[in-house]
């Protein structure tokens, strides 16, 4: 079983910017395609941005510009830089590994989430 935990959430203004962390437990990290997701009050949960165990990302239309997805294999750690951030991002964000390199879907590991909280 693999965990993951979430670190660098918080309050910032309209325009500032945060740095997440996800930390995780086993070197199978290092062969998942990981994921930044978010969910706000009332909605779904919406995909933020993935990065390939290789480092190829893709991005939400709405973040793109503004949000860096990256990871660290050697240490077992995933990131997501948000710059410029908006009310709208406000959110719980989870990190997640639901495929592997090789594209086998059948993994469903979520950490337990980090709020940003973005005033106006």
């Amino acid at each position: 079983q693999v965990q993951l935990v979430e670190s660098g959430g918080g309050l910032v203004q309209a325009g500032g910017s945060l740095r997440l962390s996800c930390a995780a437990s086993d070197n199978i990290f290092s062969i998942m395609v990981m994921g930044w997701y978010r969910q706000a009050p009332g909605n779904q949960r919406e995909l933020v941005a993935t990065v390939s165990s290789g480092g190829s990302t893709n991005y939400a239309d709405s973040v793109k510009g503004r949000f860096t997805i990256s990871r660290d294999n050697t240490k077992k750690l995933l990131y997501l830089q948000m710059n410029s951030l908006k009310p709208d991002d406000t959110a719980v964000y989870y990190c997640a590994a639901l495929r592997d390199r090789w594209g086998n879907s059948g993994y469903n590991y979520w950490g337990h989430g980090t709020q940003v909280t973005v005033s106006s």
